[in-house]
């Protein structure tokens, strides 16, 4: 269930609470391994962004804070950098260190993150500050305080999407209900992506890039007439329905993305 709250200008999502109890079972796959070098041999997204602003350079710290299963820290070490991974789940922490023992992988929170001021040259958040019923200043004062001056900030969340915006103005959804609400039910966000910006350029970084991404579930997430056919699409491995989610991502991410992608320069 999503609610719209007014008050604050937001989606609200019901569902499983985002604790690291419930991330370490959703990581907790017998192949992890396996699938951690799968995915991160074949990252055309992180590794390729970050590249366009760092180059690769042992030399280059790049930390993910709420890294996971860690594959985009994998991609970015293959990619020549320096990376570190950092997540609040514990079993999956300690998996990830046994496995790769020369990668850096550490149990911290990003909310109170334990590296020393200035220490990163990029920091990449993906899908991690919506999760925070209380709200992201924690994490982004976090992000100010390690990243270098000069160095990037690389994050990404769901939005209100042109979509989301006309089922808000067409009263799509029901309004939230903060006095009756059940914050064990609470999943993540969908921010209004003009007041992240300026939340950021406050505590002193500029914007210099924002993209609306994954269009194809932001359809699937919304138009629930076609969610059978767009399930097909956004989760098929068959050559035609990774060509027609290419195209739709290519046609609709601007008016349908579920998350967008802002670069930010300390």
């Amino acid at each position: 269930m999503k609610y719209y709250d007014p008050v604050n200008s937001r989606l609200v999502f019901l569902g499983n609470k985002a604790t690291p109890e419930f991330w370490d079972q959703q990581w907790n796959l017998e192949n992890l391994k396996e699938v951690i070098k799968r995915n991160g041999s074949n990252d055309k997204f992180v590794s390729k962004i970050t590249k366009k602003f760092l180059q690769p350079n042992k030399s280059v710290k790049i930390l993910e804070g709420g890294c996971g299963m860690g594959h985009f820290v994998y991609s970015l070490n293959r990619a020549g950098f320096e990376a570190y991974g950092i997540d609040f789940a514990p079993e999956t922490i300690a998996k990830l260190k046994e496995m790769f023992p020369d990668m850096n992988f550490s149990l911290s929170d990003v909310r109170k993150i334990d590296f020393p001021d200035n220490f990163f040259d990029a920091y990449w958040s993906l899908g991690v500050i919506e999760h925070f019923y209380e709200g992201y200043k924690k994490a982004a004062d976090e992000m100010k305080r390690v990243i270098k001056n000069g160095g990037y900030l690389f994050i990404t969340f769901p939005y209100l999407s042109r979509l989301r915006r006309l089922k808000i103005f067409l009263k799509r959804y029901p309004i939230f209900n903060r006095e009756n609400f059940n914050r064990d039910l609470f999943y993540q966000f969908a921010f209004d992506h003009n007041e992240v910006i300026e939340y950021f350029k406050n505590l002193g970084f500029k914007l210099i890039y924002q993209k609306s991404l994954d269009g194809v579930n932001g359809l699937r997430e919304e138009i629930f007439f076609l969610k059978s056919f767009i399930d097909k699409v956004y989760r098929s491995r068959k050559f035609l329905f990774k060509a027609l989610r290419f195209i739709f991502n290519k046609l609709f991410s601007d008016f349908s993305g579920h998350i967008i992608l802002l670069i930010f320069k300390k």
